[in-house]
């Protein structure tokens, strides 16, 4: 899938090479954070039921760290078994002295065997332009597929949240954009030391206009919203409470950070059992009823409800998160007899 830029945003590669048809949606309900640096926890994440694995370069790792990880990541990507998972590689952001060197270590090393790369702390559409630039000289020079590899944008401060719309449209790479909490907080002075949970003294959502800033700009440009972490692992009712008001305004999925919290990610994000099946109704029985033997209705009841276009759009939603999730419809509808 390939999406044009608007007119006033900076171009990419350049290249004159065809864009490859990929499924930039991916299911990502449940996104594992794995520090680059410990191959106990590299080779655990790989049995763990997660939709998409980023093994971390950045925060959750020292920077004395850094350069051996690189290299245990692409041992790691080449070796290991990340079937059915997204296989992401958490870089540093551009203001650091390691960025060029994670990317250019990693991608070459490991580049056929890497879904995407995520860039923390973006601030504006320029960075996404620089590190679409850079995968697009080391897939040509390596002879990978050039645009293969996507982009995962992360919001973490006040600049990168005002950006945000020009950040979504800077790359036909980019496939998310994801709140990165604890930084964003830290940012603007929330008062608050519990990453994700409203601060105290404040009546309302202290995340509400953030979150719906990052999902608007993401389906300006039909990419996914992802939520970032919660700190305190072991509390899954609280992990559970924070992933339900992401996941009630729209949001694709969010990060984990132990396996404890990746079944209430997978299951938040997924529809539940009676929202699927009613969704594969209702785009059922709208083929039906606006076919010719349905009687070529623009309108038509399901039951007690009426459905129409815009039932069709909101059913494709939840069933297409329902199929991404695996699920399986238990009913099938029935034609009414004539």
């Amino acid at each position: 899938m390939t999406r044009p830029s608007p007119a006033t945003t900076p171009p990419t590669s350049g290249s004159a090479a065809p864009l490859p048809d990929i499924n930039r949606l991916r299911p990502r309900r449940s996104c594992l954070a794995v520090p680059g640096s410990n191959p106990r926890f590299l080779e655990k994440a790989q049995g763990l039921p997660a939709d998409q694995v980023f093994l971390d370069l950045e925060d959750a790792c020292a920077p004395l760290a850094k350069p051996e990880a690189r290299h245990t990541i692409v041992k790691f990507l080449n070796e290991g078994d990340w079937t059915g998972k997204t296989r992401v590689v958490r870089v540093n952001d551009w203001t650091t002295e390691w960025t060029y060197r994670d990317v250019v270590t990693v991608v070459e090393g490991a580049g056929q065997n890497l879904d995407c790369i995520m860039l923390p702390k973006v601030q504006d559409a320029q960075q996404v332009v620089a590190l679409d630039l850079l995968l697009t000289q080391i897939e040509k020079t390596m002879g990978f597929e050039v645009g293969r590899i996507g982009i995962e944008a992360q919001i973490e401060n006040a600049k990168g949240l005002v950006n945000v719309d020009e950040i979504a449209g800077a790359s036909s790479r980019l496939e998310t954009i994801i709140f990165g909490p604890a930084d964003f907080m830290a940012s603007i002075n929330m008062k608050s030391l519990v990453v994700g949970m409203q601060p105290p003294g404040y009546p309302a959502d202290a995340y509400h206009y953030i979150l719906m800033r990052i999902l608007m700009a993401a389906r300006m440009h039909d990419l996914q919203a992802i939520d970032g972490p919660f700190l305190q692992i072991k509390n899954i009712d609280g992990y559970r409470e924070v992933a339900q008001r992401a996941a009630a305004l729209g949001f694709d999925g969010k990060w984990v950070l132990h396996p404890g919290q990746v079944e209430a990610a997978n299951e938040v994000f997924s529809p539940s059992q009676e929202d699927y099946d009613h969704a594969e109704l209702i785009l059922d029985a709208y083929a039906y009823y606006t076919s010719e033997a349905g009687g070529k209705k623009g309108s038509a009841m399901l039951g007690d409800e009426m459905i129409d276009e815009a039932s069709r759009k909101m059913a494709l939603v939840i069933s297409g998160k329902g199929r991404a999730a695996g699920m399986r419809r238990t009913s099938a509808f029935e034609a009414p007899e004539a």
